[in-house]
């Protein structure tokens, strides 16, 4: 059983083509602020909470539908190692959805008519760590072991009623599989998105082999991939929509690739925002950017997404 939002995206997604945001990160570090610890933007829950609700608007007003939470690396583990209690971790994984909630408000406020969303980001097990395991996966967990990991914090993101669960940059099926098992019975929908490399998983299976994982999961509304090379975008797509016969997600990074050592970007920007059009001609509908793309090319996306076909 899901709730009315599930009905209502779903319906959605049958009609038009939602225009997800951008890299949070990297909106947030362009308006100034440090994100150079393993919170990541987290940190920024607790101590910036109106930076995080302008970063989401920002998106809003250039074009996109749906604002994705600051949670990707908010998890009980993660807020423990600095100190703070698993009381005060769950309320910051519920203002996650709240600010995003404000920013909808304050669109609103703006003019802003069309339909707009808010999906609680869950990132992987890897993101936790933050020394770019997610990058890899294996990390030598059973899925028992990570569907007890994902599973709390998944019920107190759903339990502050986002629209959907975006269960994102998965490396391999065994995540995949936890986080299948972690959603179940939650009553809010999700999508899961494997983070790729060509047409493998990052941990080196194929990809019609983990979208199969997917196809008959009714919590899962949209499958596909994020935090990618654009270059790999459009045969994930293809293989995720006849795969699974649901609604694909994409969101590629710029096309830089991170260095976790360094914990830096390295390359350049390969991201063109035109593609959207054959992407979602190949079966896509949700789509936007990761690291590294900003509200001018999630500004781009809505307007090639607007011509006519």
């Amino acid at each position: 059983m899901v709730s009315s939002s599930s009905s209502a995206l779903a319906e959605a997604l049958a009609a038009q083509v939602v225009v997800l945001d951008g890299g949070l990160s990297n909106q947030l570090e362009a308006a100034g602020h440090d994100l150079s610890d393993a919170l990541w933007s987290a940190r920024l829950l607790a101590e910036r909470p109106e930076a995080v609700v302008e970063a989401h608007l920002a998106y809003f007003r250039a074009g996109a539908d749906m604002a994705t939470t600051a949670s990707y690396q908010a998890t009980f583990e993660g807020f423990a190692r600095r100190g703070i209690g698993r009381a005060e971790a769950g309320r910051l994984l519920v203002l996650s959805v709240e600010l995003a909630r404000e920013a909808v408000r304050r669109a609103r406020g703006e003019g802003i008519g069309r339909p707009l969303w808010v999906a609680a980001s869950a990132g992987p097990y890897g993101a936790m760590l933050a020394d770019g395991s997610e990058y890899r996966g294996r990390y030598g967990l059973s899925v028992a072991e990570l569907e007890r990991f994902h599973r709390p914090r998944l019920e107190v993101l759903a339990g502050a009623a986002p629209d959907v669960l975006a269960l994102e940059t998965v490396p391999d099926t065994d995540e995949a599989a936890a986080l299948l098992r972690a959603v179940r019975g939650l009553g809010v929908p999700a999508w899961l998105s494997y983070t790729v490399d060509g047409d493998r998983t990052r941990a080196g299976q194929p990809l019609e082999e983990a979208f199969a994982l997917v196809a008959d999961a009714d919590e899962v509304i949209a499958v596909g991939v994020n935090c990618c090379a654009p270059e790999d975008a459009y045969h994930a797509i293809e293989t995720a929509a006849r795969v699974t016969g649901k609604p694909v997600v994409v969101y590629p990074n710029s096309g830089e690739s991170w260095d976790a050592g360094a914990r830096a970007w390295d390359g350049h920007p390969t991201f063109a925002a035109e593609a959207a059009g054959s992407w979602r001609d190949a079966g896509a509908r949700l789509i936007g950017g990761c690291c590294r793309v900003g509200p001018g090319t999630i500004a781009s996306i809505a307007r090639t997404l607007s011509r006519p076909r």
